[in-house]
């Protein structure tokens, strides 16, 4: 294949990819106005923005071996149609039960494509440093196209209707699929190859299991019984799911994969960096359009440092990946992101320029670590495994991104609801303790001075959930890069003792 063929395959599966990535957070500006005119409730809400995460999340490990059994080009082209078809049906949603059904259906589509464009980029490009800074690129867009979503969002939502953010992905859909078409080579699969549906049924019913017994857990009047019977059904759906995996002479998921020390870090990277990232810009994407008052546009605009300096960051790596150690790169990253964080911290009350740094060393940090994590984990198997390695590290992806949804967002809901006093003497209904939204709603009923009151305690216990949110990010991203540090010095440790002998 010509150099300029490779480099247009690249740029087909990474339109596809900005898709996939950016209907994870374009819905974070389109929030507040989709739950206003769809008067979806908080569990409603949580539920429409994990649902693409969690079913997508489930049927990867499925689709990325079906590409290796069928061809990726295959699988691709017809997730492009199944995407297509959902982002109509997601656009004109009328309430908020068909909306949640369109997103599972769009993470259907996504689930196809999104194994497929790592591993078409893992068969195209056969030269060592075109393939490092192919998924430099690729890595860049996985992290900076999630940062783009609230700012597209936010364009849409200044002239359109909330519907809008999933009508724009028909045309671009429409164009990649014609292109692919033509252009993305047709790799045979191998048919001899098992595809185990009953695995991915498995692992999905784990996820959903365990994040939705965190969220009922910290939702307010949640049932602990249910909480306790989802999180019971997700770990024994887990447990049965590892041990077929074991038993199984042809795994879903080869987890002897996870003994290679470097794509077992390349999983927790990527894991723990997409949970970071969809946590925090789904919390500062909330506060700036529900605190500080700005339109969905502003709001995505002032988060724009993280997919700028992310995308940037993703080449870079990958033009100097072959002169360090790719284990180093990931724990650099991980601590560039949490001292990022730290300093988004510091500035909270302070000004806008701190905040904009913060948030460019977060993006930056991620986006080094999200092209360190696809090239260690696609770099060490072999390529007739090169559909199943994707789909692993593409489950790190959305596990890690709707746990961060989920876990930040129930643990934000929590401090909220404890710190939220309705104030003496106002008659207000319990549910302005459930989430800002429900309060600021609550407030148009009431007169002038009560609402102006109800706010400011709404404002306060807000802030405060954003403060624990915000400051645990910060740790956990610190405490994860000098995990890996460790590691990359027990490496270098083994690999000079190796030469001494």
């Amino acid at each position: 294949m010509s150099k300029f063929k490779r480099w247009m395959v690249l740029a087909i599966v990474s339109s596809a990819l900005l898709l996939i990535v950016m209907d994870m957070t374009i819905l974070y500006t389109a929030l507040p106005s989709l739950t206003h005119d769809l008067g979806a409730t908080a569990s409603e809400k949580l539920w429409i923005l994990n649902g693409y995460s969690l079913v997508m999340a489930g049927l990867l490990p499925a689709m990325g071996t079906l590409g290796d059994r069928l061809g990726h080009k295959k699988i691709f082209t017809l997730g492009l149609l199944v995407f297509s078809a959902a982002s109509v049906v997601a656009s004109f949603s009328p309430v908020p039960a068909v909306l949640v059904m369109s997103r599972v259906l769009l993470a259907v589509g996504a689930s196809m494509m999104m194994p497929a464009t790592l591993s078409i980029i893992r068969l195209t490009f056969t030269n060592e440093r075109e393939l490092a800074l192919a998924i430099g690129i690729w890595g860049s867009i996985a992290s900076g196209g999630a940062g783009l979503g609230p700012i597209v969002g936010g364009l849409l939502l200044q002239h359109f209707w909330w519907g809008s953010v999933f009508l724009i992905n028909l045309p671009i859909a429409i164009v990649a699929l014609g292109i692919a078409i033509k252009l993305v080579p047709d790799h045979q699969g191998d048919p001899s190859k098992k595809w185990d549906f009953t695995s991915s049924i498995q692992i999905m019913i784990a996820m959903v299991g365990i994040i939705y017994s965190i969220k009922e857990f910290t939702r307010r009047e949640g049932s602990l019984e249910l909480a306790f019977i989802g999180g019971i059904i997700g770990l024994i759906a887990l447990f049965i799911f590892i041990r077929r995996q074991i038993n199984s002479s042809s795994p879903l998921l080869d987890l002897s994969l996870f003994k290679i020390t470097r794509f077992s870090t390349g999983f927790i990277t990527a894991l723990v960096g997409l949970f970071a990232q969809m946590g925090v810009q789904y919390m500062v994407t909330q506060r700036l359009q529900l605190v500080d008052g700005m339109s969905p546009l502003q709001a995505g605009l002032f988060t724009v440092a993280i997919p700028v300096a992310a995308l940037v960051a993703g080449p870079v790596t990958g033009v100097l990946m072959h002169r360090m150690d790719v284990v180093g790169i990931k724990s650099i990253s991980l601590l560039i992101a949490g001292a990022g964080m730290g300093i988004y911290l510091m500035q909270f009350n302070a000004g806008f320029a701190g905040q904009i740094l913060g948030l460019t060393l977060l993006g930056a940090g991620l986006g080094s670590g999200m092209t360190a994590a696809s090239h260690s984990i696609m770099s060490y198997v072999p390529p007739h495994k090169a559909g199943m390695a994707a789909s692993i590290e593409e489950v790190g992806y959305e596990l890690g991104g709707a746990s961060g949804i989920a876990i930040i967002g129930s643990v934000s809901t929590l401090v909220y609801t404890l710190a939220m006093k309705i104030p003496a003497g106002m008659n207000a209904p319990e549910q302005v303790k459930d989430s800002l939204d429900e309060a600021l709603l609550a407030a148009e009923q009431l007169p002038l001075e009560h609402a102006y009151t109800l706010k400011k305690a709404a404002f306060e216990a807000f802030n405060q959930s954003f403060f624990v949110v915000i400051a645990g990010v910060s740790a956990f991203l610190i405490i994860a890069g000098l995990f890996m540090g460790l590691v990359a010095f027990r490496l270098n440790q083994m690999k000079r003792n190796n030469l001494e002998t």
